[in-house]
């Protein structure tokens, strides 16, 4: 690990250390490398390097527009190489939430995103991106299988 130091005025350093708190960091170190992901990150998507990722979109619809959970649905078909997960809430009477967890790569899931938030019927739509980077399928041991018998998988690791 290395150190590095930094200087701060008094009333950034202040205002600094209460946000920490009231996030619950344990100590500034913490918070500043949560920082610099995030910018990082934010950097990475910014200028495209982000060739693959995994995802979470949220969307609250309305089941009573017309058409919409076909749509919905046939977009999902459309791209189910993507979808890892769904999870669907009842919300009301008329609304619903739903959270798809996806992966692959990056521009795909922006436009299938994109396309699901579009939908007539749709509202608040939330696309939570985290860059990833693939790790060629290979075979290893997983619990109480051995490797040889274990199918090849991809691994993919949060780009820090």
């Amino acid at each position: 690990m290395e150190r590095f130091t930094i200087s701060l005025d008094d009333k950034l350093a202040q205002e600094f250390d209460r946000r920490i708190a009231a996030q619950g960091y344990a100590n500034r170190s913490e918070a500043v490398r949560d920082l610099l992901r995030s910018e990082l990150e934010r950097t990475r998507q910014d200028d495209h390097s982000a060739l693959h990722c995994i995802a979470c979109l949220s969307y609250v619809f309305n089941h009573h527009e017309r058409d919409l959970m076909e749509r919905i649905t046939g977009l999902h078909h459309e791209h189910h190489d993507l979808t890892v997960s769904t999870m669907h809430a009842h919300l009301d009477h008329d609304h619903c939430l739903e959270t798809v967890i996806l992966r692959g790569p990056t521009a795909e899931v922006r436009r299938f995103a994109d396309s699901v938030c579009a939908q007539r019927g749709v509202h608040h739509g939330k696309l939570n991106l985290i860059s990833v980077e693939q790790h060629l399928p290979h075979r290893h041991g997983h619990g109480a299988q051995p490797a040889s018998t274990e199918a090849p998988h991809l691994h993919l690791k949060p780009a820090t």
